[in-house]
């Protein structure tokens, strides 16, 4: 069963995605801050994770640079009400897999989801 870490400190937004990705049969955490982040992604084994880059503690782009230094390659997903292009670019360059811009569509994420947990498991 694949498991998702949930990185989103808006409590309605991260309940939502949960209850979505639940009903698809996904095993979910959620996370509210990036030391958190950090310390679960390291500690247990995810196959996937949504990251916010606004975070309290450690912000997205801070967390994402410590899983990659880590050697963690578990895919990550940037969802970001940020859509500077330059902090896209960055966050890619960091390591992200995938950027999603606030609001996208539930569809939009489930089937990004979808296409790198295929890539992992094959």
């Amino acid at each position: 069963m694949n498991q998702i870490l949930i990185v989103e400190d808006e409590i309605r937004l991260a309940a939502f995605l949960q209850k979505g990705l639940r009903k698809k049969g996904y095993i979910t955490t959620v996370v509210e801050d990036g030391q958190q982040a950090v310390e679960m992604a390291s500690s247990k084994q995810f196959n996937l994770m949504l990251l916010d880059l606004g975070l309290p503690v450690k912000d997205g782009l801070t967390v994402l640079q410590e899983l990659r230094n880590q050697g963690k390659k578990l895919p990550i997903i940037i969802m970001t009400a940020r859509s500077d292009e330059r902090e896209k670019t960055e966050a890619i360059a960091y390591g992200a897999d995938d950027y999603l811009t606030k609001p996208f569509p539930f569809q939009d994420l489930l089937s990004r989801i979808e296409e790198y947990l295929c890539l992992v498991t094959g």
